[in-house]
């Protein structure tokens, strides 16, 4: 886990444990969304994918609670009032990524789409592209507090990730809209599974976008 030293708050040890925490639980959640996918794909909604759907909503709800503390922390000791705003919009923004993961089991168990076989491969990489933009995301975040020369690197591959998984999402429309044999109201279903897991990296990217503002108001 990552443990570096937070440099906006560098007298304020639980901020920082809270800041720390926060983004620790939104790379838990990458890997517990990647790991549910995989498990529906490959056995549907098994008893494995609903206890990986248990664990997202605990980090979920775990995060909701550290970003209401930190808010709380950042008003009370008036820390860094001339940023405070941008901090507080980043972190929501970060907030939301981890709703959108559990909101995409959520559609998973819910509504139980099948997948073909010849899918999932697709699914899988459009999933790993996504899971690679929210983790470039979360390290990206990590240097604006601790090693801002890293940020503009960090970001950049935000943006590659992003741009990857809209070229696997269309491949895979493509895929399911040649199909000739599948009704209609199932291509929409699976479309609308695809189009949902890339809004996370497209959220990704506008979140590196905003950061990089943030990054130039703060440290140029």
């Amino acid at each position: 886990m990552f443990g570096g030293k937070i440099v906006l708050f560098q007298k304020t040890k639980e901020l920082n444990a809270k800041i720390t925490e926060f983004l620790n639980n939104i790379s838990e959640s990458a890997i517990v969304f990647a790991k549910a996918v995989d498990d529906y794909l490959l056995n549907g909604d098994s008893d494995e994918f609903a206890s990986l759907l248990n664990n997202m909503a605990s980090l979920e709800a775990r995060n909701d609670q550290l970003r209401r503390n930190i808010e709380t922390e950042l008003y009370e000791h008036t820390l860094i009032p001339e940023s405070r705003a941008d901090v507080l919009e980043l972190l929501e923004g970060m907030d939301k990524v981890v709703n959108m993961f559990e909101a995409q089991l959520y559609q998973f168990s819910i509504e139980k789409a099948e997948i073909a076989e010849s899918l999932s491969p697709l699914y899988l990489e459009l999933v790993e592209s996504t899971v690679s933009a929210v983790e470039a995301l979360v390290r990206s975040v990590r240097a604006f507090f601790i090693n801002p020369s890293e940020i503009n690197d960090h970001i950049h591959k935000v943006m590659f990730f992003e741009k990857q998984g809209d070229m696997v999402g269309t491949k895979l429309k493509r895929m399911i809209f040649d199909d000739k044999k599948m009704e209609l109201s199932h291509k929409i279903q699976l479309r609308m599974l695809c189009d949902d897991i890339d809004a996370i990296a497209d959220l990704s990217e506008d979140i590196a976008d905003q950061l990089s503002i943030y990054a130039i108001k703060r440290y140029l």
